[in-house]
């Protein structure tokens, strides 16, 4: 939007690489004996008939920009909604007698559900009408964070359990964006328990997402996942978990081999099975890197198609 003369409204236009987290939950309805009805989201020990709503959950951005202060002076507050940090890249799409502080285009870094102004706007000459429209871009994680992991990463499933790798690295079939290259995906059940392959805090999740299905741009964002964030700054994706399969909070602090969730099959997936990737953010692009898994001797190995994963 589009506003001229002695102020303006201001349109932000968000983007994210990954949903930042959906707005669902399951709803249990159920009568008692007195014939009045109960509508609760915990699951109610009952012996009588309980019907299960399922909401439907859709992505939601990572980056909120909120108007504040008086109407003839309004500013903008960028509002990070994950428990990690988010780059936030805001450039100007259409302007008219403005500047800017800083100089517009810009990456700024908020932290975890930090909310704060980033830059300031207005008119070049204040004796003339001024108009802009700015656009935002945001992406988990900050921007030049390196991947340098102490040790091998353990195998995100049950100890004891025996799992294969179907996709690896460069996989033929949805392994080609950077964000995906280097992933790797385990021919897990549904339901396996799903384990933290290196100790971290829980930036996001999603788990309200039901379903699965071939179309990349409907069925992508829709996949439930916990992503968590490592002491160097790179991100653990674990996705296509379960219908209300995930089981830590975002804020939380998890160890390495710590129960986080269930594998399902949700999102942009042909059946069952937990996508792993390590992740960076570089230059505002989510992008995936190389990692080693933990065998069972202890040695680091390189994921490959047909590998069996077995956690000590």
């Amino acid at each position: 939007m589009i506003a001229s003369g002695g102020k303006v409204l201001v349109g932000a236009v968000l983007f994210w690489a990954l949903a930042g987290g959906v707005s669902a939950q399951t709803i249990y309805i159920w009568e008692d004996a007195d014939g009045v009805k109960h509508f609760t989201d915990r699951k109610p020990v009952t012996e009588r008939e309980v019907t299960v709503q399922r909401a439907e959950a859709e992505p939601q951005r990572l980056v909120d920009v909120v108007k504040a202060g008086p109407k003839d002076d309004p500013f903008w507050l960028f509002r990070n909604r994950i428990h990690g940090p988010v780059s936030v890249r805001v450039g100007l799409v259409e302007a008219r007698n403005v500047v800017t502080q800083p100089k517009l285009p810009e990456v700024f870094v908020l932290d975890g559900l930090e909310e704060r102004e980033l830059v300031t706007i207005g008119p070049l000459d204040g004796r003339q009408s001024w108009s802009y429209r700015f656009e935002t871009a945001g992406v988990p994680g900050r921007i030049g964070a390196r991947h340098a992991p102490t040790r091998p990463y353990r195998p995100p499933i049950p100890a004891g359990s025996r799992f294969r790798i179907g996709q690896a690295f460069g996989g033929e079939y949805s392994h080609s964006s950077p964000s995906g290259f280097h992933a790797v995906d385990i021919q897990t059940p549904l339901g396996t328990p799903v384990h933290a392959a290196r100790a971290g805090v829980v930036m996001d999740v999603a788990r309200y997402f039901h379903g699965a299905g071939k179309d990349l741009e409907r069925d992508g964002p829709r996949a439930n996942y916990v992503r968590i964030l490592h002491d160097d700054g790179s991100m653990a994706l674990y996705a296509h978990l379960d219908y209300e399969g995930v089981r830590v909070r975002p804020g939380e602090r998890v160890e390495r081999g710590e129960r986080i969730g269930r594998s399902g099959n949700t999102g942009y997936s042909t059946g069952p099975h937990l996508h792993f990737a390590v992740q960076v953010n570089r230059d505002m692009e989510l992008t995936s890197v190389p990692f080693e898994f933990e065998n069972e001797q202890g040695r680091a190995v390189q994921p490959r198609p047909g590998d069996w994963l077995s956690p000590r």
